[in-house]
């Protein structure tokens, strides 16, 4: 019998956009007739409310060579909203465009200086610089706005030499630098590592702030201080400042701490923030909630949830609750590190705070004890919370019965299905049988899965979707059962289930265990590409399958025909064949599929470069210590195994939120 091929046929010519075709019409219109200066403006703002900034200078460039220009200040207006797209080179020309057609025409003051800001976002304060030039030129005078945006551009880019003429310049011109100057030419030195240079500028700060005005000045000029000194690492001056307090006559004690606490928390120094708190608590005072959050949520997601557990006992004497969120994190976290007695307490804390919806606080402590086999805690707790008159939802049972197939009591799983169907508890739904049923899968028991499946769900008027389905074909492929598969995936189109690409992917990833490469490659023939329900998890399973039968120059053939036919596999999908391509020490084939990956846009990434150094030799192969994805035993490769992860996280998701 002839091997099938998998000759891709080619995809049919698009249409032309309709969106295009409008705009010709509009182009041709707008030459032919001169627009109303109301028809410019109505036009222009339309577009920039719609973010369709390119369009909007397109048009108003076809406005102007139209001879249709607005007045001074429509002009100004105009430019105010398109100063919006961030594109300044694009947004000066064409302020090039309309001095030309409106001689005398001078952009306002504050559109020049929020111009010459986004060249320096850009890191091109030269361009910034002849802004200003021409800004002078055309009969503006500087402000203290203008320096520092300019003083601030130069300091993005390392210059500080320049930004310090710009500065002496500016003492010259009469301008009074205010704190925000102060602050920006700080953080240029500060890069330069100069903290001496850095220590002197903060004494003048300080001074500018005593007799600062505008309260929103001394604020920004802070924060961006202390974000200086947090991002360079000078965290010694920052625990300096706040026991000094030198501007504590111009800023309140709460928002100089609280601004520490932000900056300290933004990179990463969590026990940094909680010694600002300590600080601030002996001082009378204790830090606000949003601070405090931020602390715990923070040390938990970085792995030092004992240290935010005892944050949260300290913070108790203050009178602090943890946002909902933070629990979540801080739960989970203690969960993770199997510590169920401290993350009972933090349940019990957030039983008495007002306000909560208590079934999901409950609901959030029994996902996180899913980390934990300890079926025990999750049955006692479920306990507690009926004997606590606190209304178990359908969310609360599946998260129970998810928690016990993920600890391989399935038995005790079933019970709460059955006391679920027989009223003693909320009626289930498609979630719940899918996790049973997933749960019984694993466990081998195929025939109670089944009917579960053929029989109960009908019975309880609940109709299998897409992900049910799924967990059944995944199941049946685990147990290398792959009659039953085809005959479920059979039933699903003709229940008027449509399959997506996770079905595809399980089915050929079935397949392919099952050494039914053949059937894989005639299902993709017939079935998966005519449908054009396909992503990069299935050519990576195809391509994986093809590899583990020993047909590489096929795998070839099929990514290569990919591509020729418009479809745009990402680097995994190389990874793979790169892979197997040095496993048989097929040096000139792994390079040529580099090249082939280069031409398709893609650059090889990390995992790239370790394979084709194990191709050389300077990766050691067949160790235990050796990553996943450089094992020369193919069937344990998984080189998109990141992605997969991905995956199988997002199908757990949806089987728990369906």
């Amino acid at each position: 019998m002839q091997a099938l091929t998998f000759l891709i046929p080619h995809k049919p010519k698009s249409l032309v956009p309709l969106s295009l075709q409008l705009s010709t019409i509009t182009t041709t219109s707008s030459l032919s007739h001169q627009p109303s200066p109301q028809t410019i403006v109505t036009a222009l703002h339309a577009l920039c409310d719609s973010n369709r900034f390119s369009e909007a200078h397109q048009r108003f460039s076809l406005f102007l060579a139209s001879g249709s220009v607005p007045d001074y200040r429509t002009c100004n207006v105009l430019l105010a909203r398109l100063l919006r797209s961030r594109t300044p080179l694009q947004t000066w020309a064409l302020v090039r465009t309309l001095i030309l057609a409106k001689p005398g025409f001078v952009p306002s003051l504050v559109n020049y200086n929020r111009l010459m800001d986004q060249f320096c976002m850009f890191h091109r304060p030269c361009d910034a610089h002849r802004l200003f030039f021409d800004m002078k030129n055309r009969g503006h005078c500087p402000n203290v706005v203008s320096y520092t945006t300019l003083i601030n551009g130069y300091c993005s880019v390392g210059g500080i030499r320049d930004a310090m003429k710009v500065f002496d310049e500016m003492l010259e011109s009469g301008v009074e630098p205010n704190s925000m100057t102060y602050s920006v030419l700080i953080r240029g030195v500060l890069r330069e590592r100069d903290l001496e240079g850095g220590r002197e500028l903060m004494c003048k700060l300080w001074e500018r702030m005593n007799v600062e005005v505008e309260l929103g000045v001394k604020t920004a000029a802070f924060a961006n201080l202390v974000d200086s000194l947090c991002s360079e690492g000078f965290f010694d001056e920052v625990f300096r400042i706040a026991e000094e307090l030198p501007c504590a006559s111009s800023l309140s004690e709460e928002v100089v701490y609280g601004q520490m606490i932000d900056s300290l928390c933004k990179v990463g120094r969590y026990n940094g923030a909680s010694r600002i708190v300590y600080m601030m608590r002996n001082k009378g005072f204790g830090p606000s909630d949003v601070s405090y959050n931020y602390i715990i949520h923070g040390l938990s997601k970085d792995g030092d949830c004992m240290r935010a557990y005892q944050l949260l006992e300290e913070g108790d004497q203050f009178g602090f609750l943890p946002s909902e969120h933070t629990y979540k994190v801080l739960v989970e976290a203690l969960c993770h590190v199997l510590d169920v007695d401290k993350a009972r307490e933090v349940l019990k804390l957030m039983l008495h705070k007002e306000g909560v919806d208590k079934t999901r606080i409950y609901n959030i402590y029994l996902r996180a004890l899913c980390l934990v086999n300890n079926p025990t805690e999750l049955l006692n707790v479920l306990v507690f919370m009926l004997e606590s008159q606190c209304q178990a939802d359908v969310i609360t049972l599946n998260t129970v019965i998810n928690g016990f197939c993920k600890m391989g009591r399935v038995d005790e799983a079933l019970k709460v299905l059955d006391d679920m169907l027989m009223g003693k508890f909320c009626a289930p739904d498609v979630v719940t049988f899918t996790t049973v049923i997933s749960g019984l899968l694993d466990a081998g028991k195929v025939n109670e899965a089944l009917d579960l499946f053929h029989r109960v769900m009908p019975e309880n008027g609940l109709r299998p979707g897409v992900v049910t389905y799924n967990a059944i074909l995944r199941g049946l492929y685990k147990l290398k059962r792959p009659n039953d598969a085809f005959r479920v995936f059979n039933n699903m189109a003709s229940d008027g289930i449509t399959a997506d690409s996770t079905t595809y992917t399980v089915i050929v990833e079935g397949l392919c265990e099952c050494d039914q490469i053949e059937e894989a490659k005639s299902l993709w023939h017939s079935v998966i590409w005519p449908s054009g329900i396909h992503d990069n998890f299935v050519y990576a399973a195809i391509l994986k399958g093809l590899c583990r039968s020993g047909k590489f120059n096929e795998a070839c053939h099929f990514l290569y025909e990919l591509v020729d036919s418009g479809v745009s596999p990402n680097i995994f999908s190389y990874n793979i064949l790169i892979n197997y391509a040095c496993n048989l020490g097929l040096k000139r084939e792994a390079y040529q599929i580099v090249k082939e990956m280069k031409r398709s846009g893609l650059t090889p990434n990390c995992v790239t470069w370790r394979i084709l150094h194990k191709l050389h030799g300077k990766v050691r192969d067949h160790t235990l210590s050796e990553d996943q994805t450089l094992s020369t035993n193919y069937e344990g490769l998984d080189v998109d195994n990141e992605a997969s992860q991905d995956r199988s996280k997002w199908n757990s998701v949806c089987t728990l939120k369906q």
